[in-house]
């Protein structure tokens, strides 16, 4: 689909990934809703340089553990312009979790969060993204092929981002097109050094550390790819393959 004019949501759109994805989406003229959670400072920044696109951009804040917070996000969405044609679910948690330290309260956090958000986001959007014959993409994570030690909540929520990307595609189907991009090694903790990035850097076929913006390149080919639907794309410089 054409995106200049049209409206997209995209959850965590403040930071990092999603920050990357909402200014793509503005840079290709589309009217963009960020959501954000505590970063209402980069939410504003985010919101300045979309001006400079000459495209309109709102912030919403929220909470998606609460499912009242999700419904809320689209709502809102839906109030500023009367409708959706792009849903982007990539607002996500994450962080080491050993087996023997995980708590009740923390699986729920980065289920809830990670997984649990994105169903009932869809879900609320669902009948406006059919008006418009839209897309829904999901943020999920090569993790979920290749897991990593001390990450087991946080990778069964990415597993269950695909696992939904299918089970939607298939609800949704044929007014929706639903799509997962998991990316590899493109945001590494902000404590590592360059000897830590540069063996991350060696587990890939391209020998190098991916950007946010080549996650974004990847929305903006899934917005549009017409004939793709319950497919995971793998954005990670041949990580899966080395």
């Amino acid at each position: 689909m054409s995106l200049h004019g049209k409206a997209a949501l995209v959850t965590g759109g403040a930071r990092r990934l999603g920050r990357a994805i909402a200014l793509a989406l503005g840079r290709a003229g589309m009217r963009v809703a960020i959501h954000y959670h505590a970063s209402a400072a980069s939410a504003e920044e985010v919101i300045s340089e979309m001006r400079t696109y000459g495209v309109e951009c709102i912030a919403i804040p929220g909470d998606l553990s609460r499912v009242a917070d999700c419904e809320r996000v689209v709502d809102a969405t839906l109030e500023q312009w009367g409708r959706l044609d792009l849903l982007v679910n990539n607002a996500g948690i994450w962080g080491s979790t050993p087996v023997g330290s995980v708590t009740e309260e923390r699986w729920d956090e980065l289920l809830n969060t990670n997984l649990r958000s994105m169903f009932f986001v869809a879900q609320r959007a669902a009948d406006a993204l059919r008006a418009s014959h839209g897309v829904i993409i999901n943020i999920a994570d090569v993790g979920v092929e290749r897991p990593w030690r001390n990450h087991t909540p946080y990778l069964i929520s990415k597993g269950g981002v695909v696992t939904l990307t299918r089970a939607l595609a298939k609800d949704l189907a044929p007014e929706i097109r639903v799509n997962a991009i998991a990316p590899g090694p493109v945001l590494l903790p902000d404590d590592w050094g360059a000897e830590q990035a540069e063996r991350v850097a060696r587990t890939t076929l391209l020998r190098r550390i991916g950007s946010p913006e080549d996650i974004a390149d990847a929305v903006i080919f899934l917005a549009q790819a017409g004939y793709i639907t319950g497919v995971t794309l793998p954005v990670d410089g041949g990580h899966l393959l080395h």
